[in-house]
């Protein structure tokens, strides 16, 4: 079957075609005829060189999709031929990826895809919205009327984490570069859309919550911002982070607020083999929060097929992208 492959790590790397080996399903896997995938971070992290947690050979990248069960293994009992699914079920070491036609993968990780939603949006949604629940649902906690402060509320992550912060009752701000993503924003929920180019953290805290902080801030943007992240904070606050890497932040603030940092990776339950059903239980909530109207995806407007993958890739680290980068999968006849 047709999917493409890493040539390397670095500046260099490329992706190429190539005829995949159609392998069939193990125990608690399906086969799953890819419609659509998406570019998240980690597929560009990989790419540049972060070869820890790459597929093993041939490294084919993809870690959202949206497609139709083709074929079942020993012990699948949630999910059938002919089921369209979702999830974030692969790309990484020890999984298949879905920059591919065809692709095998733990039924545990997968739900099936909302009725309301085109294989197209279904796959902008597994990573993000996972990420966005173990950070506001189970780590902040957030509750009805915390005033909760979302970085980046156009990007992936943040545009859920904006509809989810709002499903659960919280008054919601979010920062964003311009005013046209202002407004989606507040399409999407937020109360307050911060121009953060504009306002200082101490000038918006100051506006927007009298000067006591957020009960919440989730940081989607790491560097220098985990330190406006934890300025931001109330006393008790909660602040939940996914891209502490590399940071070097004051922990000061936490301390004299009584503050607690979270850190959130995802991807930890495909890396260590283990929790797989916590994954898939979240793709279940999430799928009846969109067919209910709660939650939508954010789709970039740029359309790519897998041909496109490098120009898709572009199109992300551009940080031009509004929301989720989408790739779809055109399949013959």
């Amino acid at each position: 079957m047709r999917a493409y492959r890493l040539t390397g790590f670095g500046e260099d790397s490329r992706f190429e075609e190539f005829d995949k080996p159609d392998v069939e399903p193990g125990p608690n896997q399906v086969a799953i005829q890819v419609h659509a995938t998406s570019v998240n971070p980690v597929d560009t992290k990989i790419r540049a060189g972060f070869a820890e947690i790459a597929p093993d050979p041939p490294v084919v990248l993809g870690c959202d999709v949206a497609g139709v069960v083709v074929a079942v293994g020993p012990g699948v009992r949630g999910l059938a031929v002919g089921d369209e699914v979702f999830g974030c079920a692969g790309g990484v070491k020890g999984h298949d990826g879905a920059y591919s036609e065809r692709m095998v993968a733990d039924e545990r990780l997968l739900a099936l895809k909302p009725k309301t939603l085109s294989f197209r949006e279904a796959a902008a949604l597994p990573l993000v919205s996972i990420t966005a629940w173990e950070a506001l649902v189970d780590r902040a906690q957030v509750a009805p009327g915390d005033r909760v402060l979302i970085h980046g509320g156009t990007g992936g992550v943040g545009h859920v984490g904006v509809q989810l912060a709002r499903v659960r009752g919280a008054i919601v701000d979010t920062t964003v570069g311009s005013d046209a993503k202002a407004e989606i924003a507040k399409e999407l929920g937020a109360d307050q859309a911060i121009l953060y180019r504009q306002q200082t953290v101490d000038d918006y805290v100051a506006s927007n919550t009298g000067g006591a902080g957020y009960d919440v801030v989730f940081d989607t943007v790491g560097g220098a911002n985990l330190q406006s992240s934890i300025q931001a904070l109330a006393i008790n606050g909660r602040c939940a982070t996914t891209v502490s890497v590399d940071s070097q932040p004051d922990l000061t603030n936490l301390h004299v607020k009584n503050a607690s940092l979270h850190v959130v990776f995802m991807l930890i339950p495909m890396l260590t083999m283990r929790d797989f059903e916590r994954h898939g239980e979240v793709m279940k909530r999430v799928a009846t929060l969109v067919d209910r109207g709660r939650i939508r995806p954010l789709v970039d407007k740029m359309q790519f097929e897998l041909s496109d993958l490098e120009a898709a890739h572009r199109h992300l680290l551009s940080g031009k992208a509004v929301g989720k980068v989408v790739v779809e999968v055109r399949h013959a006849g």
